[in-house]
């Protein structure tokens, strides 16, 4: 990216996406993807929103530190990085996009269904044989979709887990899926130096991004967090199926 126009652009869509995985603790890919694929080559744009995601994760775990539930987050992380691989073989043996767009389905089909449903009712307190369940199949979902994050977050929001409480459970499984994707895609030579210089021309808006979300994160309360992130699922869950 040479041209003001085109720097302009990066720089918007990589705030966007760090603004709402600020606040929201996903979704930068969804968000940024939205501009970065019209004008980028998917080989260049998805590498560089997996390195700018993994900055925002960063971020936001040390921004969050205090509240990040590293044991509880460990059996997520496990069964996430079991699911990955299989995800890497059913990319290249089955048709990634078929499940792309049902999954978007399932997701924006609850995220519209919890944001104007009357009332609420939880599901009973986790256990870590489910939990595990649950980040395999975020790893499985993340490696065919780029979205590891959305999983356990719709479980999160089934056992009304707060705010913190989500965010420092959640986030740290993210990062790590995020990393080992990339360690994946160094191992396949995927990075090419022109994603390097885009990544280094994307760092202030990444961090502007960030620090923001993480600022209005802060402020807002757990009722509005939630429908926070249910609306973010929803466009995510509609982008997957566009």
């Amino acid at each position: 990216m040479s041209d003001v126009g085109s720097f302009l652009l990066l720089s918007i869509a990589v705030f966007s996406g760090a603004f709402v995985s600020g606040l929201a603790g996903f979704a930068f890919s969804a968000v940024a993807g939205g501009i970065l694929l019209h004008v980028l080559q998917p080989l260049e744009a998805v590498p560089l929103m997996m390195a700018c995601s993994i900055g925002v994760q960063a971020t936001n775990l040390w921004a969050l530190r205090k509240t990040i539930q590293w044991k509880e987050s460990l059996i997520l992380v496990l069964g996430g990085l079991l699911g990955v691989p299989i995800a890497v073989w059913l990319l290249h043996t089955t048709d990634a996009k078929t499940f792309r767009e049902g999954f978007g389905l399932a997701v924006a089909l609850y995220a519209g269904y919890m944001l104007f449903r009357p009332s609420l009712s939880y599901l009973q307190k986790m256990n870590q044989r489910r939990n595990a369940l649950v980040g395999f199949g975020g790893g499985l979902i993340g490696g065919l979709t780029a979205m590891p994050g959305a999983l356990p977050t719709i479980w999160c929001d089934m056992h009304g887990v707060p705010k913190n409480q989500q965010r420092g459970l959640v986030q740290p499984f993210i990062a790590a899926m995020q990393l080992f994707a990339l360690a994946l895609m160094l191992m396949r030579r995927d990075l090419s130096s022109k994603v390097f210089f885009d990544l280094l021309l994307s760092i202030p808006a990444l961090l502007a991004g960030s620090a923001l979300g993480i600022f209005a994160f802060r402020y807002v309360n757990d009722a509005t967090f939630r429908r926070i992130v249910l609306l973010v699922l929803l466009v995510s869950g509609l982008m997957l199926l566009a």
